[in-house]
C-alpha cells in the first residue's frame, strides 16, 4: 500500500461543533460575569498587626497566625477584631468577622470628636482631645488606624502606658464609647444646651 492510498477516518462534525459551542457559551458568560458592575462596600479594612504565635501541646508547639483587623465605613461606626488561624489569610478572615461584630458609633462635631477623653485598656490609656479644623490625625499607629477608619477627621491623641497594638486600638474603641454629645448630655439631665454651658 502506497503513501498516497492511506485512509482517513472522517471526523465526526456534530462533536467538533458542540465543543465550540459549549466554548464560547463559557466565554461569554465569563465576560458577562467581568462587566457586571461589583457592588461597592462602605466597609474598610486595616490590618493592624499580624503575629506567629504558638501553642505548646503534647506533641510539641502548634504553630497559627493572630491578625488584629479594624473595620470602619469613615462615617462613624468602627470595630476592631482579631482571628486566629493556621494561615494569615484565614485569621485575617476572621478579624474582619469579629470586628464587625463589636461595632460602636462615634458621636461627632463636625470633623473632630465633641470633648477630651482617656480610653483604657489593660496597663495602655489613651488620650484624645478635639483639634481645630485643619489639624489632621495626630496620632501614631493603631490609634491612627482606628480614627480613620471611624472617619474622624481632627484630633489629638497620645499613648500613654503600654503600646501593644492590640491593647491601645482596643484602648481606643473605648475611648470613642465614652464620648457623649451636648444634646444628649443635655437630655439626660434635663436641662437646656444653654443651661449646661453657663
Amino acid at each position: 500500500m502506497d503513501k498516497d492510498d492511506k485512509t482517513v477516518a472522517p471526523v465526526d462534525d456534530a462533536s467538533g461543533e458542540a465543543g465550540k459551542r459549549r466554548r464560547t457559551t463559557r466565554d461569554a458568560s465569563r465576560k458577562m460575569m467581568e462587566d457586571r458592575p461589583r457592588e461597592q462596600s462602605d466597609w474598610e479594612e486595616k490590618i493592624i498587626q499580624v503575629r506567629r504565635v504558638t501553642k505548646v501541646v503534647k506533641g510539641g508547639k502548634k504553630l497559627s497566625f493572630r491578625a488584629v483587623v479594624a473595620v470602619g465605613n469613615g462615617k462613624g461606626q468602627v470595630g476592631v477584631g482579631v482571628g486566629k488561624s493556621a494561615e494569615v489569610v484565614g485569621a485575617i478572615q476572621k478579624g474582619v468577622v469579629d470586628a464587625k461584630k463589636s461595632m460602636v458609633s462615634v458621636p461627632m462635631t463636625g470633623a473632630t470628636i465633641p470633648h477630651q477623653v482617656i480610653g483604657c485598656q489593660g496597663s495602655t490609656r489613651i488620650l484624645m482631645k478635639p483639634a481645630t479644623k485643619g489639624t489632621g490625625i495626630i496620632a501614631g499607629g493603631a490609634v491612627r488606624a482606628v480614627l480613620e477608619l471611624a472617619g474622624v477627621g481632627d484630633v489629638l491623641a497620645k499613648c500613654l502606658g503600654s503600646r501593644s497594638p492590640l491593647n491601645v486600638a482596643r484602648g481606643t474603641i473605648d475611648g470613642l464609647t465614652q464620648l457623649r454629645t451636648f444634646e444628649e448630655v443635655s437630655r439626660l439631665r434635663g436641662i437646656s444646651i444653654r443651661q449646661m454651658l453657663n
